[in-house]
């Protein structure tokens, strides 16, 4: 039985929730709850650094409260057992950080905070614990929905493969912001061009790039879309391919799209409906980068985050309004999910990260 840890992020507002711990066997599936760290409010995306077992988490409280709340945590990792300790706490720049990303070196923590509309950069010392902001970017605008789109609504940030550029998928302007990425200061500085702009009312999520390098893969919530980019790396310039939908054919029911992750093969994309309840399965072309619908997999109530696990034999599901982490075994020839009946009870989840100790 070859077991790795899978991490949980909630979005319960319980800080007795907290971050979850579960096991996972990587022959068979099989989910078992490992442990808790409560005093964590709404721990709504977590990000690991394995090499250095270390969790940063963003913590404060949920979208509907428009104050200045809202910060990021760091833990460490025990060797053994996986529990975690927390090391200190430092605020974001913005209120409700919703996304951690972290460089390579692990001294660089970049943090997006959603009903803000603002990005910050946060150094991580040697010891892991988080300094103080080296730089926050407000965002600017707005676009055409009033109730989700009446300013910046900042819901991921990445960086690229060569992390020379950092993007910012802002739902609430319709734009993903481009970044240069300065690994010794710190810095976010505006990219030429600035941003790459997407159809109006789309809604920007989560990006992801190709293993290739070569294109970026973007989830829109509000349209249910995915869109394909050209990536130019010396410019750290995104260019639209296609825009495809998430949704089945004749659906015409109200979803959301959540987010997306791609088999390091290259060959497939996933990404999750909440709502219509679904993940959708789509065949990249590795030659233009462009998508081809394969299938969509029922799935529990709003499946939120997804996480491929190590060696692609599976792939979890964070199904916030069905309180379950739920396994699917991935056929990698087809791209195809099979339920393997598999699943744990979690308190709301919103996002899984799998760790090998």
């Amino acid at each position: 039985m070859a077991d790795i840890l899978v991490y949980v992020g909630t979005y319960s507002n319980d800080p007795e929730v907290g971050i979850q711990r579960l096991r996972m066997d990587l022959d068979t599936g099989r989910l078992q709850h490992a442990g808790t760290t409560k005093g964590v409010q709404s721990p709504f995306f977590v990000a690991l650094d394995g090499p250095r077992r270390r969790l940063f988490s963003t913590t404060g409280p949920d979208e509907r409260n428009v104050g200045p709340d809202g910060g990021a945590i760091a833990f460490a990792i025990d060797p053994a057992s996986g529990a975690l300790t927390r090391l200190n706490e430092q605020p974001t720049g913005g209120a409700m950080p919703c996304y951690l990303a972290l460089d390579r070196s692990g001294r660089w923590v970049l943090v997006a905070n959603y009903n803000s509309g603002s990005v910050a950069v946060l150094p991580v010392g040697s010891d892991g614990r988080l300094g103080a902001a080296t730089c926050v970017v407000q965002h600017r605008g707005s676009s055409v929905d009033p109730a989700r789109q009446e300013g910046p609504h900042v819901h991921s940030i990445v960086l690229d493969p060569s992390e020379r550029f950092a993007f910012a998928a802002d739902l609430g302007t319709d734009r993903v912001m481009a970044y240069r990425f300065d690994a010794v200061a710190g810095s976010l500085t505006p990219a030429d061009p600035p941003f790459a702009a997407v159809q109006a009312g789309a809604g920007p999520r989560h990006l992801a790039f190709h293993p290739n390098g070569r294109f970026a893969y973007l989830v829109n919530e509000l349209d249910n879309t995915a869109v394909v980019f050209a990536y130019d790396p010396t410019r750290g310039a995104l260019s639209v391919v296609q825009t495809i939908p998430l949704l089945p054919a004749g659906y015409a029911g109200t979803s959301y799209g959540a987010d997306l992750q791609i088999l390091p093969s290259g060959d497939f994309m996933y990404a999750s409906n909440r709502e219509q309840n679904s993940i959708v399965i789509y065949a990249i072309d590795s030659r233009t980068g462009r998508l081809r619908l394969v299938d969509h997999q029922a799935c529990p109530a709003w499946p939120w985050n997804l996480a491929v696990a190590p060696g692609s034999g599976f792939l979890l599901a964070a199904c916030q309004r069905a309180d379950c982490v739920v396994a699917f075994r991935v056929d990698r020839t087809t791209g195809r999910l099979e339920p393997t009946g598999q699943q744990v009870a979690v308190p709301k989840p919103v996002c899984v990260e799998f760790l090998r100790l």
